[in-house]
């Protein structure tokens, strides 16, 4: 019988010999005669079968790297560009507190809470734009403008006094680069990582982690030393050496081409369930993800933590999410992304809920931050393998940027709805708590349905 992969084996006699070949009794020749071949009579032999599926040339897992200098110096930058991105993004809960006392005293908490908020937006919501750039040109010209725009805006941060020029420079120009940057790093790394993808993934976000621990402690140390507007320049010049390495190092391996701009290809992914429920997963892990890290130092002064040890609170929670970011990450390619995905998630529901809100002293406090940055660091590190794990590798800049763009609506709202419920409470923070927490399990429900529609509902490697 003609297979997929090519003609019929031979059909074995009872005396183990080919039936096709001769047998050296007539006996046996005239009984092969008189019995028909089941399989060649249901399969015309003429009939040949579909050829086996080839992918595009580099499509398949063992034409991925995986390793080697280049895969290596590609992580290594994208590293970097996490570090300036992400890492800046996840230290803003240090401007929600400064500008709460200082250049922004007379704005309430949640008028100040749009500033952070529209920086993240501004990270997710370029993703579609950055992406079909990626997908069509590559890196090179991301790396630019991002390195370009990040470091300018943050430089004209440094000269802000009112609110309108902290929420341009700060929120949109600065958060505009940072959105060049972290998708130019992250889509390039996927191109050369297969196997060890969600490795790799959570090597380069760690970036972020090591720069959400530096930089809170960099700023809270130079400030009262020379000033607001230097800091934010020394920031700068940090970050602008670490996009320089990036620039040399971050390249994509697959050859790159420019197709023309449909909206309706943004729309496609979501037409599959599994894309479906993965982007709504995203949408509500990040809708809670940031409320923990932007009020940690306010929650910490609120039950009268000392200043110097609440402002080190976001540091060591983005401590925990460096080792969150790298374990998870290897456990993931070993045991399913999706899998070990699911249960950080409801890892960081019982800690918001169980842990953070009877939180009221220092101990507890800092048990919270650390156990909720690697718990939360999880997912920001496997995010975009679980993106590549149910797309098409070419397409990863548009599917990417599709998910993200879904993110950033969570990314705008969720810290100004935030100020609203402390308002609302007169300075109380359960509110927030109840709100984050089941948010975040709304998220992992979404995962697991995203889960179900690739595997099932047994256990699988997913």
């Amino acid at each position: 019988m003609a297979t997929q992969n090519g003609p019929a084996a031979p059909i074995m006699n009872g005396n183990m010999t080919p039936s096709g070949a001769r047998g050296s009794s007539s006996s046996s020749e005239n009984e092969k005669e008189k019995i028909p071949d089941p399989e060649k009579a249901s399969a015309p032999a003429s009939a040949p079968g579909p050829p086996p599926f080839k992918p595009p040339p580099g499509m398949a897992p063992a034409d991925f790297p995986d390793g080697g200098l280049t895969a290596w110096s590609v992580c290594a930058g994208a590293f970097c560009c996490l570090f300036a991105s992400f890492g800046w993004i996840t230290c803003i809960g240090v401007f929600q507190s400064y500008y709460q006392t200082h250049q922004l005293s007379n704005y309430s908490p949640s008028a100040v809470a749009w500033i952070p908020s529209f920086e993240i937006f501004m990270m997710q919501v370029w993703a579609p734009v950055f992406g079909k750039v990626f997908d069509g040109y590559g890196p090179r010209g991301l790396l630019l403008f991002g390195t370009f725009f990040h470091i300018f805006g943050l430089m004209m941060t440094s000269l802000g006094t009112e609110y309108y020029q902290l929420f341009l420079a700060q929120a949109v120009c600065s958060g505009m680069g940072a959105s060049a940057l972290f998708y130019a790093g992250t889509n390039s790394l996927l191109t050369w990582f297969f196997k060890k993808r969600a490795l790799a993934t959570g090597i380069a976000a760690s970036g972020a982690s090591l720069g959400g621990v530096i930089m809170p402690i960099m700023i809270n140390r130079l400030i009262p030393r020379i000033g607001f507007g230097w800091t934010m320049r020394a920031v700068a010049f940090l970050l602008l050496g670490l996009l320089i390495i990036a620039n040399f190092t971050v390249k994509s391996r697959l050859p790159h081409s420019p197709r023309p701009w449909k909206f309706t290809d943004f729309v496609v992914p979501l037409k599959e369930p599994k894309f479906l429920f993965l982007a709504l997963g995203s949408f509500f892990f990040f809708w809670g993800l940031f409320l923990p890290i932007n009020f940690i130092v306010l929650y910490g002064r609120h039950f009268g933590m000392s200043e110097s040890l609440a402002n080190y609170q976001l540091p060591i929670l983005n401590a925990g999410s460096v080792f969150g970011r790298i374990i998870p990450g290897y456990l993931g390619d070993r045991y399913g992304r999706f899998n070990v995905t699911i249960a950080t998630t409801f890892f960081s529901t019982i800690l918001v809920l169980a842990l953070w809100i009877p939180a009221t002293g220092n101990a507890p406090i800092i048990v919270f931050s650390v156990l909720y940055g690697f718990a939360s660091g999880a997912f920001v590190a496997i995010v975009a393998a679980l993106v590549a794990q149910v797309s098409d590798i070419r397409q990863i800049g548009l599917r990417n940027g599709t998910n993200f763009f879904v993110i950033s609506w969570a990314a705008l709202t969720g810290n100004p709805i935030a100020g609203a419920i402390i308002n609302h409470e007169n300075g109380g923070y359960q509110g927030l708590q109840i709100f984050c927490g089941v948010i975040i399990f709304v998220g992992g429900l979404f995962f697991i349905a995203s889960r179900h529609v690739q595997v099932g509902w047994g256990w699988k490697k997913c």
